[in-house]
C-alpha cells in the first residue's frame, strides 16, 4: 500500500540522548517504565481543563501489572502547557479510560479491569481525588465483560455519547468476541447513575464482511456526522489484507438502536489500529492521528505497524488525505508512537502517545508493549492544508 504524502512537519528521530548516555524519546516523557518492571504503559489520554491547565492520563498493563484484578491509571497534570508534567493521583479500578470535562468537573470513564465493568469517576479537585464505583448509584454503569480505549466522549443535543464493545461474543478470541455498543446519557443527569444512561442494541462480529476477511471490530468513535447524525466509527482487524478499513455504524437519535451496513466500511489510512476521530469547526474538516503504512513495511501486516505516525484530514468521513507525517523511525519492532489521544488547542494540536522507545535498559520489550508516555505538538496544524 502506498500514500501520497504532502511533508508538512517531517521529524524523524533516530536516537535522541542527553550527554552521551541517557536514549530520550522525542516530545516530552510525562512518564517511563522500563521493561524490567513487566508492567508497560497504555490508553493515554488527555483533557484540558477550564482553567488551561492540562490533565493527562494513562493505564498499565503486563505480567506485574493488576489488569486482570483491579487495574491501575496513572494521573499527571501539566501548568505549562506540556514543558512538564506532575503526578497528582493514581486510581485503582480504572482501565482503558477517556478522560472529559463536563460542567466544572472532570470525569474518567472506562472499564475496571481487562474485560470488566463500565465504571465512571467524577474529580472536583482537578484530578486529585475520585470517587469510587462501588455500586449502581454511584459509577458502576454496565456490569459483565466490556472493552474499550481512551476513545471520544462527545455532547451532542443534549446528550453525552460514548461508544464501548461488548466483549461476551459468540468466540472469546480478539477482537472477534467484541460487539459495538453505544452509551449516551443526558447532560441533566447524574453521570454517576447508571439509570443515567442508555445502552443501545449490540452489533456484532460477522466473519462475512469484507468477502470474509472482516476478523473484528473495536476501539469506536462517536462522531457527528455532517448531516448530524450520529455515528459509531470503529477500527478494524483485516490482517489479510493490504488495505485498512473503518466501520462506520448509524446511531438512532435516542441512542437505543445502532445498525451497520457492509457498504460503510470505508478506506482510512492507520485504521486498524487504534485512532480518534475530532471535528474541527473552524477548518470544517475531520482529522485524526494514525499510524499509516508506507512503501517500506508492504509486506508487514498492517496492524503491527505503528512506528509511523501520521495527520489525516477529511471532509467526510470516506475521503481521507494524508497531510503530514508527524513522527517515524525506521524500525518497527521495538519502535512506536501510538494509541494517539489529541485535542485543538488554539491554532495547535496537542496529543499524548503510547511510545516504545530506546531507555537504557535497550528500549521498549516491542513495539506493543510501550515504556513511555510523551507529550507533542503540532503548531498551526491548519496551515498548507492538502
Amino acid at each position: 500500500m502506498k500514500y501520497r504524502v504532502i511533508l508538512l512537519c517531517l521529524l524523524v528521530y533516530p536516537f535522541f540522548y542527553i550527554g552521551s548516555q541517557t536514549p530520550v524519546p522525542p516530545g516530552v516523557v510525562i512518564n517511563h517504565i522500563p521493561k524490567s518492571t513487566e508492567k508497560y504503559i497504555g490508553s493515554p489520554s488527555i483533557c484540558i481543563l477550564p482553567n488551561g491547565d492540562y490533565i493527562v492520563s494513562h493505564d498499565e498493563f503486563g505480567p506485574k501489572s493488576s489488569e486482570y484484578k483491579s487495574a491501575i491509571t496513572k494521573i499527571f497534570k501539566s501548568t505549562d502547557k506540556g514543558e512538564t508534567w506532575n503526578l497528582i493521583s493514581e486510581i485503582e479500578g480504572q482501565f482503558w479510560s477517556t478522560l472529559f470535562i463536563w460542567g466544572d468537573d472532570l470525569f474518567i470513564m472506562g472499564t475496571n479491569k481487562v474485560h470488566g465493568n463500565v465504571v465512571i469517576r467524577k474529580s472536583i479537585d482537578r484530578g486529585e481525588s475520585w470517587t469510587i464505583p462501588y455500586d449502581s448509584k454511584n459509577g458502576i454503569i454496565l456490569e459483565g465483560e466490556y472493552h474499550t480505549a481512551p476513545v471520544p466522549v462527545v455532547v451532542y443535543k443534549g446528550k453525552i455519547w460514548r461508544a464501548v464493545e461488548y466483549a461476551t461474543g459468540i468466540s472469546t478470541k480478539w477482537p472477534e468476541r467484541y460487539s459495538a455498543v453505544m452509551l449516551s446519557a443526558s447532560v441533566k443527569s447524574d453521570l454517576l447513575n447508571s439509570k443515567s444512561w442508555i445502552r443501545s442494541n449490540i452489533q456484532p462480529f460477522d466473519a462475512t464482511y469484507l468477502d470474509n476477511n472482516f476478523k473484528g471490530w473495536l476501539e469506536g468513535n462517536v462522531v457527528v456526522g455532517k448531516e448530524g447524525d450520529i455515528l459509531n466509527v470503529l477500527r478494524v482487524h483485516t490482517p489479510t489484507l493490504p488495505e485498512e478499513y473503518a466501520a462506520i455504524i448509524d446511531v438512532s437519535k435516542n441512542g437505543k438502536k445502532i445498525t451497520f451496513n457492509q457498504n460503510n466500511f470505508v478506506k482510512m489510512p492507520g485504521a486498524s489500529k487504534k485512532f480518534t476521530i475530532r471535528f474541527d469547526k473552524k477548518s470544517n474538516k475531520y482529522w485524526s492521528i494514525v499510524n499509516g503504512i508506507n512503501e517500506l513495511y508492504d509486506n508487514v501486516q498492517p496492524d503491527r505497524i505503528r512506528n509511523n505516525l501520521m495527520l489525516i484530514s477529511a471532509d467526510n468521513l470516506d475521503n481521507w488525505k494524508i497531510q503530514s507525517t508527524i513522527l517515524s523511525h525506521i524500525d518497527y519492532i521495538k519502535h512506536g508512537f501510538q494509541y494517539i489521544d489529541w485535542l485543538v488547542d488554539g491554532e495547535d494540536i496537542i496529543f499524548v502517545s503510547r511510545t516504545a522507545y530506546d531507555d537504557l535498559e535497550g528500549g521498549a520489550i516491542n513495539y506493543h508493549n510501550a515504556n513511555y508516555i510523551t507529550f507533542h505538538r503540532i503548531k498551526n496544524f491548519r496551515t498548507n492544508i492538502n
